[in-house]
């Protein structure tokens, strides 16, 4: 006990006290503190799921079949700031009619409940008198989230008997709130924390194996000297914990500072716009620390891990990655190609998280692959140095075959930053056939075609309806037909021949229209496109079937006058379910907003990584200026330093780039043919290849300078 008590004493001091030691306590405590982060996100993640899943389940309805049911329940969708909210509609049978969570007693006839976020996003809109009066707001309790959008309609008039869209209801709390609001289209824990990690988790460990190797020719020196003098791997372990553990610990707690505010107050993600709801974190606490000692242990491994010595005892020479380039990362690095390559032959489901995983392991390990190059690089180079006496080439060469290890430490945030930069845009693009339709057709026509789903309606209430449309408004129905095989489904428009001829349809008052050839207005053209086989028809009165075979079109003379639209639809006597423009489920669908969460992920990760690259590139620049010093009185030349840093730094980067480069593209465009969607801007992999060209050229001019004043204060100092 005493002798490891006098170790971990060593490496205190020797954490004050090693060569480059400010810069590896401040890069191990970033390195602790963004493990830290991640982790503590991870537990923040499933805190959060489990929430959402309590709450959805308080507030869910127990439907029943009884012919006297409390309450009369149906559910409705809509759009608001171009994001879906939900809307309840309810009609209470009894005056002890049940309520869910969130909700303390129903609203009269016409009158309205609504979150607080969606009269944020909607009072510009118009929501606040859409559906009706408003009479209060659903509390958090109600809530799967404090940034979810959802309305509690109670309807007018008694619902018509004849509708199955209304469902009775006996109680709520009894589950099955995976319905409404934000549950509907909820992906499992498991996507959201395989992006984390993949983005942000894959950096902050990238970070702890830099800041782990920072002044480590002194490091591997004294492990030397503890194995000569009979020192076990334990002795050795107890000294790299003293120098370490201070630092480690330090970053591990300041990443609570984030957590803590978390948990005491409702954080909005940008850009995703989620509102985190403080309760789940708060509920966390006792995991999170957990979990902050688990990162604080793997930060500490890693740098146990980074420092070995040879075990058979024929070397004192310490084993580190500096002087090779061990097999079994190349190996592992294959193992991660193989499992790219691998994903496409296995189901659906597998695909992404294979494709993932083998992402991962490939980016992690193919920095040794680069250096496994650069090494032989470097002894070509050194060797047609020495043949044609230029010092630099020969000095510079004989560098980087001797010291692979520094390309590894420098290219991982070159292999990483370019990969993260790469998926960003590729996910950016990856919005699926349907979502890309969506996005076209709203570029063409906007929103000034919206069909509206609702029940039945005789000939008066649609002329109703059409009085309160916005002027200038078209009012078609569309019917699904569905003659059976071998027959294909069509959808039939029908209208008065004053709204077909609006279109360009000929409508020759016999009850038959058709489009015109060659003259299709815009809107006749997107409805062809989302409808597949569509023909008109003369109405000269429109209703709408009770059977759900039918719906309405309203075709609005201008974009922008959808609110309007959905003014006149929700104060119908039994209201629409759902308002939406054409293709506008798919381009408000969930899909669309995946590309926000993998930016925010990403640019964290862009963070960490940056972080990285400066620590290791400043490590560099520590050693490079030691060891090129004394080469001023050699040569008496200063032109020698940039050689040298140019052929030892430069060089096997630019190599790095390249090779890393031509990966990525190559994954980028296997992602896409793997999931067939999406694409690769090559405008954006050309700049992310110049920027870390130029990072190349800029390293060896500072490892250079830093070289050259040092040289003018070098004295020999038995070194």
């Amino acid at each position: 006990m005493r002798t490891t008590a006098t170790l971990f004493r060593i490496g205190l001091a020797a954490g004050r006290s090693t060569p480059g030691d400010r810069l590896r306590w401040w890069g191990l405590f970033g390195a602790a503190a963004t493990v830290a982060f991640v982790t503590l996100a991870t537990v923040a993640t499933l805190a959060t799921y489990q929430g959402r899943e309590t709450r959805a389940d308080a507030r869910g309805p127990a439907v029943t079949f009884s012919k006297n049911p409390a309450l009369l329940y149906r559910e409705g969708v809509d759009t608001v700031g171009k994001r879906p909210a939900s809307i309840v509609f309810v009609h209470p049978l009894t005056p002890e009619a049940p309520v869910p969570a969130g909700v303390t007693r129903w609203p009269e006839p016409g009158e309205v409940l609504l979150s607080p976020e969606l009269i944020r996003q909607g009072k510009d809109e118009g929501v606040l008198t859409r559906y009706g009066r408003y009479a209060g707001t659903v509390t958090t309790d109600g809530l799967v989230t404090p940034s979810e959008r959802i309305a509690y309609v109670r309807v007018a008039g008694a619902p018509p008997k004849d509708d199955p869209r209304w469902m009775g209801v006996a109680a709520f709390g009894g589950g099955g709130g995976g319905s409404t609001g934000e549950m509907i289209d909820q992906r499992p824990a498991s996507s959201p924390l395989t992006a984390l990690w993949a983005l942000a988790g894959l950096p902050a460990l990238a970070l702890a194996v830099v800041s782990a190797r920072v002044g480590s020719g002194t490091r591997d020196r004294r492990s030397g000297l503890l194995q000569a003098l009979g020192g076990t791997w334990r002795h050795r372990t107890v000294v790299n914990l003293g120098e370490a553990v201070v630092p480690a610990a330090l970053g591990s707690i300041t990443a609570f500072l984030p957590y803590a505010y978390a948990s005491v107050r409702d954080i909005r993600l940008v850009p995703t716009g989620y509102l985190l709801d403080h309760r789940d974190v708060w509920a966390a606490w006792p995991v999170a620390g957990a979990a902050a000692v688990a990162s604080l242990v793997a930060v500490l491994g890693i740098v146990v891990g980074t420092h070995r010595v040879h075990r058979d005892g024929r070397s004192t020479r310490p084993a580190t990655y500096t002087s090779h380039v061990p097999a079994w990362r190349l190996v592992v690095c294959g193992a991660g190609v193989a499992l790219v390559l691998g994903s496409q032959y296995l189901p659906r489901k597998a695909q992404l998280f294979v494709f993932t995983l083998g992402t991962v392991v490939m980016w992690a390990f193919l920095s040794s692959v680069v250096a496994l190059l650069t090494r032989h690089l470097g002894g070509w180079l050194a060797g047609h140095g020495k043949r044609t006496g230029h010092a630099g080439r020969l000095i510079g060469g004989r560098w980087t075959h001797a010291h692979p290890g520094v390309i590894v430490r420098l290219a991982l945030a070159m292999v990483i930053g370019i990969g993260i930069v790469a998926q960003m845009q590729v996910w950016t693009s990856r919005l699926g056939t349907q979502s890309q339709a969506a996005a076209t057709t709203y570029e063409r026509i906007k929103d000034t075609v919206i069909e509206v789903t609702t029940g039945g309606m005789t000939a008066p209430q649609a002329d109703r309806f059409r009085a309160s449309l916005p002027p200038g408004s078209l009012l078609l129905t569309r019917t699904f037909h569905d003659p059976g095989a071998p027959k294909e489904p069509w959808v039939s428009i029908g209208g008065s021949c004053h709204d077909l001829r609006a279109l360009k349809v000929v409508c020759r008052g016999d009850g038959e229209a058709t489009a015109k050839s060659g003259a299709r207005s815009a809107a006749v053209e997107e409805m062809s496109r989302w409808y597949g086989d569509v023909r008109f028809a003369q109405s000269p009165r429109i209703t709408v079937k009770p059977d759900s075979s039918q719906s309405l079109l309203v075709v609005t003379s201008e974009p922008g006058r959808a609110a309007e639209v959905k003014q006149a639809a929700f104060a119908l006597p039994n209201p629409s379910v759902q308002v939406q423009a054409l293709g506008g489920a798919w381009l408000e669908s969930s899909r669309s907003r995946i590309p926000n969460w993998i930016q925010m992920f990403g640019i964290v990760g862009i963070l960490f990584i940056v972080v990285a690259g400066a620590v290791s590139a400043a490590a560099e620049f520590v050693r490079v200026r030691h060891a090129l010093a004394p080469l001023s009185v050699l040569t008496g030349r200063r032109r020698v330093f940039r050689s040298v840093a140019s052929w030892h730094l430069t060089v096997p980067l630019l190599v790095a780039t390249v090779v890393t480069g031509a990966v990525t593209a190559w994954h980028s465009v296997f992602f896409i043919a793997l999931v067939q969607e999406g694409s690769v801007s090559w405008n954006v992999l050309a700049v992310g290849v110049m920027v870390c060209a130029v990072v190349s050229l800029a390293v060896g001019l500072l490892g250079a300078r830093t070289a050259a004043r040092e040289a003018d204060q070098w004295r020999p100092a038995a070194d």
